[in-house]
C-alpha cells in the first residue's frame, strides 16, 4: 500500500503549476477540476477543485484553513536544490531551512497557495554527526 492524497483547492492549474515549479512534480492528468502530481512516474499528490464532481467529503471551501492538522510531507535527497528552487520561486516560507535534530535531517516549511503546509525534508538520519 502506499499514501496518494488529496487536497481541495481553489485551483487546480494554479496549484498544479506552484507543485511542478516548487517542487519539480510533473503533471499526470491536467485540467481545471482535477490533477495527478508525479514524481518519476508514481502519483504523489492529487489536486481536486473543491466544487467539482460533487464529493461530500471534501469539506467545504468556505472552512477557517485548508488542511488544519495535515501536513504535505515530501522526503527529498536534494533538499538544499528544493529549498533554493523555492526561494527562487517566491514560495512562501513558513520555516527556513534548518537542521532538525529530533530527526538527524535538514528540512524546511512552505504554505502552498492555498494555505496548506508542505514540509520537504531528508530522510531520517541522513545527517551523520
Amino acid at each position: 500500500m502506499k499514501a496518494q492524497p488529496l487536497i481541495a483547492v481553489q485551483d487546480v492549474e494554479a496549484s498544479s503549476q506552484w507543485y511542478q515549479r516548487v517542487l519539480g512534480l510533473k503533471s499526470g492528468h491536467g485540467g481545471p477540476d482535477y490533477e495527478r502530481l508525479l514524481f518519476h512516474d508514481e502519483i504523489v499528490l492529487q489536486l481536486h477543485r473543491w466544487q467539482a464532481h460533487e464529493h461530500p467529503h471534501l469539506g467545504g471551501s468556505q472552512s477557517e484553513r485548508n488542511g488544519n492538522g495535515v501536513v504535505l510531507w515530501f522526503q527529498s535527497d536534494k533538499v538544499l536544490i528544493s529549498y533554493q528552487t523555492a526561494i527562487q520561486q517566491n514560495a512562501k516560507v513558513l520555516e527556513p531551512l534548518k537542521l532538525n535534530s529530533q530527526a538527524n535531517h535538514r528540512e524546511f516549511w512552505l504554505a502552498d497557495p492555498d494555505g496548506y503546509v508542505v514540509v520537504v525534508a531528508g530522510a531520517y538520519g541522513d545527517i551523520e554527526d
